[in-house]
């Protein structure tokens, strides 16, 4: 049996797909922080089967909640403070996303002023559908 030690204070992200914590990892920027982060893969889950874990040694704000609603809403942020779960946070697709996802138009302003953020409003919460701000091109993932 594998042991990942517990953390005294941090984020636990739980319940995610399997095999998507490194895009996690990527989209959050985890590499840039200076604290310790654990990737845990293929974890056999009652619910899901099979699922991946992150944990995060830190604060909250060291996540972007915007960024892993978008990517997947049915994620559980668990807080841990003092090596036990303090809060769980649930996540909503959020209404409007920022340098994320990039327009595909090449027509787009986004296109040729380049140092415009890449902005998307959920314009189809049902269907999960984000359009550019800009030219309200649909994105498709």
């Amino acid at each position: 049996m594998l042991n990942i030690s517990g953390l005294k204070e941090g984020i636990v992200l739980d319940h995610i797909k399997a095999g998507k914590s490194m895009e996690i990892y990527k989209y959050l920027g985890l590499e840039k922080l200076d604290c310790q982060v654990a990737i845990i893969k293929n974890v056999k889950s009652e619910k899901m089967g099979r699922k991946d874990i992150i944990k995060i040694e830190g604060s909250i704000n060291l996540v972007d909640l915007d960024i892993l609603g978008y990517i997947d809403h049915n994620i559980t942020v668990n807080i841990i403070k003092d090596n036990t779960i303090a809060e769980k946070r649930e996540l909503h697709l959020p209404d409007k996303i920022t340098n994320v996802i990039h327009c595909k138009n090449p027509r787009c302003i986004t296109s040729i002023e380049q140092e415009l953020p890449q902005t998307f409003i959920l314009t189809d919460k049902e269907n999960e559908v984000y359009r550019c701000m800009y030219c309200e091109e649909k994105y498709s993932k």
